[in-house]
């Protein structure tokens, strides 16, 4: 994708890509810049200063760019494929969602992609907030006698930062590329194993849920909305939880239109513990059941 800059930052470099990848895709297409314009409806000064990355293109002008080059608008944008890949895209392009994940698991395991090695050590907890990911996480980690990691204080030390400075920054996308950092950083690290919590958004980026899980052995912890709700309410920070003029009621649909929306998300882990209505201790003991058992790394040979 092109490179995502901050608003103060220079936006030439970026202009001059843009220009790069319009002018490259004409002649993959054998197109004059005389026939762009025609088909495109754009004059040709203003094709070659895009070309030449002086123009400032609006969105309806690169849509009509791509479409006189028969491709869309993210096609674009995007980094040319090879050709194989391509081909790939279009089958997969035709696949549902389980179709997807069987594909993905049946080319990692054949090429040697998954990075398994290991994954069973390490545990990482999903789910949304409430589903008592850190108080579990601390007591599951004890138990195991391995460290315990928050997701996200490890993508503030990536970053050097605060979350809320990372997002003002960078922007979702440049958060999503620090997240991804961390969790290679932290599966190198933790090759002895730990118990790890995540965001609760987490699931809803696919590339970085493929490399969590192609990583740590993820367990959803769920709950009923109305359990999440009162045990952020206790929590006393209701992120990102609409609460203003004390719509608690309001609240507790947005629970519920997060979960319905991820439950499909949450429940490609590895395996499920249900808190509801279950004390700390019971919830525990389904936790540790649902992990594999704690072993010692095999020992490198000389």
């Amino acid at each position: 994708m092109l490179p995502v800059t901050h608003p103060d930052h220079d936006s030439r470099a970026t202009l001059a890509e843009l220009g790069g990848r319009v002018r490259a895709w004409r002649a993959r297409r054998g197109m004059t810049r005389k026939q762009l314009a025609r088909d495109s409806g754009l004059s040709e000064r203003f094709l070659a200063d895009v070309e030449s990355g002086k123009g400032n293109v609006s969105i309806n002008s690169l849509e009509a760019c791509a479409r006189a080059l028969n491709i869309t608008i993210l096609e674009l944008l995007q980094d040319a494929p090879r050709p194989a890949l391509a081909r790939l895209h279009q089958l997969l392009a035709r696949l549902d969602e389980a179709q997807l994940d069987a594909a993905h698991a049946l080319l990692a395991g054949s090429f040697g992609l998954d990075e398994t090695e290991g994954r069973e050590r390490r545990v990482a907890l999903i789910g949304l907030r409430g589903a008592g990911k850190s108080t579990l996480g601390a007591q599951l980690a004890a138990r195991r006698g391995v460290p315990f990691v928050e997701l996200d204080r490890e993508i503030e030390r990536e970053a050097g930062t605060s979350m809320n400075e990372i997002l003002l920054l960078h922007g979702q996308a440049g958060l999503r590329r620090i997240e991804r950092r961390a969790l290679l950083r932290i599966a190198e690290d933790h090759a002895d194993g730990l118990v790890m919590t995540t965001g609760g958004s987490i699931v809803s980026e696919r590339e970085t849920f493929d490399l969590l899980q192609s990583r740590f052995w993820c367990v959803w912890l769920k709950a009923s909305p109305e359990e999440h709700m009162s045990r952020v309410v206790a929590q006393g920070d209701m992120r990102p939880f609409d609460t203003t003029r004390g719509a608690t009621g309001e609240a507790l649909e947005d629970i519920r239109r997060i979960l319905a929306s991820r439950e499909p998300l949450y429940a490609r882990a590895d395996a499920v513990v249900d808190t509801a209505a279950r004390t700390l201790q019971q919830s525990l003991q389904d936790l540790a059941r649902a992990v594999p058992a704690a072993t010692e790394r095999p020992k490198e040979t000389a």
